[in-house]
């Protein structure tokens, strides 16, 4: 259960309300979306997530605001049109099935979100100051790697990392924790600001568990009064973070634990630097010593051959953003290679943005 009832100060009034932090699903609806998390809601100034669902032939406006957004199916494929551009997103079956393709809407704009068959579709979002240019993300580009040894192995689909793609503010990536493993582990947190140690990040995280069932997700308190939470988590449930040190999420034995992570911060600089608790890092030591779970990579990116439709090039800002590729058979598993990941022990980190920091691994190769 959550057990924190304190309010958090910050913000321009010095006061943020009190947050649910654990929001089963259901429970944090609002208009079309089934999850609804906005900075008003949470009680911090910059992370948001919505969930949308459509029906076949359903179409949604998303009026951006002053945020900058990524669209990203969770289960089927849509056109997003803005002012400017149209995107094909070929989508996914599911999460557990394959990497999705996706499209970046900026802050001051407009984006119709349509589906012809149907489908679920992330909006993961940040409150921002510039104004980037829409852009496509194709699933081939999104750096798929493996965290992790032995029991503590999972996989991260880095499609909006710090360093695989361009935002303002935005940080998101997936993870995936085969049945039984712990991911998020060890715990670690981001709710200071320490010079090249560690930086403030508000964050989120959105579950699914393959074939239903409960996982369980921990944060515990980086001071006095601070979130506390354990809960059981299942599909479409959340959790809001805005402080503490978060983890373990476990996976049910026999069941994949997924799990989407947004987040943001008021930083100079769009970076994820972590500081793990001092109780449980020790764990990394031992990673060297045990081979990546069997079951991982559960999939990798796809090659992909057709151009999505846009009215004007899109201005490059990296790899992962140069607008490519949708395609053509979103329900099948994808074939392509995962990212080596290589044995180190450097803390604290600035390469990945998300909940799970690269971990001392062997080799993997494809």
């Amino acid at each position: 259960m959550d057990t924190h009832h304190e309010q958090h100060t910050g913000g321009a009034e010095g006061i943020r309300p009190a947050a649910r932090h654990h929001l089963p699903s259901g429970s944090a609806g609002r208009g079309p979306y089934v999850l609804d998390i906005d900075p008003k809601m949470a009680g911090w100034d910059r992370s948001s997530l919505r969930v949308l669902e459509l029906e076949p032939g359903g179409v949604h406006t998303l009026v951006t605001g002053e945020c900058e957004w990524i669209v990203l199916p969770l289960t089927g494929g849509c056109t997003v049109r803005t002012a400017g551009d149209t995107f094909e997103l070929l989508g996914r079956e599911s999460v557990f099935s394959g990497v999705s393709d996706f499209a970046y809407v900026p802050r001051d704009d407009r984006a119709q979100i349509a589906s012809g068959a149907g489908g679920r579709f992330a909006l993961a979002g940040a409150k921002c100051e510039r104004r980037l240019p829409a852009r496509y993300g194709p699933a081939p580009e999104v750096p798929v790697e493996l965290r992790g040894t032995g029991s503590c192995s999972r996989q991260v689909n880095n499609f909006a990392a710090a360093d695989t793609f361009v935002c303002d503010r935005l940080i998101a990536v997936e993870v995936l924790t085969p049945g039984g493993n712990w991911s998020s582990y060890p715990p670690h947190k981001h709710d200071e600001h320490v010079p090249g140690e560690e930086c403030e990040l508000e964050e989120i995280y959105y579950f699914e568990v393959e074939g239903g069932g409960l996982g369980y997700h921990r944060v515990s308190p980086s001071r006095e009064g601070g979130t506390d939470v354990l809960a059981e988590v299942g599909s479409g449930d959340a959790v809001l973070i805005p402080d503490g040190w978060h983890g373990p999420s476990i996976a049910p034995p026999g069941r994949t634990l997924y799990y989407l992570n947004v987040m943001a911060g008021p930083g100079e600089e769009r970076a994820w630097l972590i500081r793990d608790h001092p109780d449980h890092g020790w764990i990394r030591d031992t990673w060297p010593d045990e081979p990546v779970d069997a079951r991982l990579p559960l999939y990798t990116a796809r090659p992909q051959t057709v151009q999505p439709r846009t009215a004007h090039p899109q201005t490059a800002h990296s790899q992962a953003a140069r607008p490519q590729t949708p395609h053509s058979q979103a329900a099948h598993p994808q074939t392509a290679r995962p990212q080596t990941v290589r044995p180190q022990t450097a803390h604290p980190q600035t390469a990945r943005p998300e909940a799970d920091r690269p971990s001392p691994g062997p080799e993997v190769t494809p």
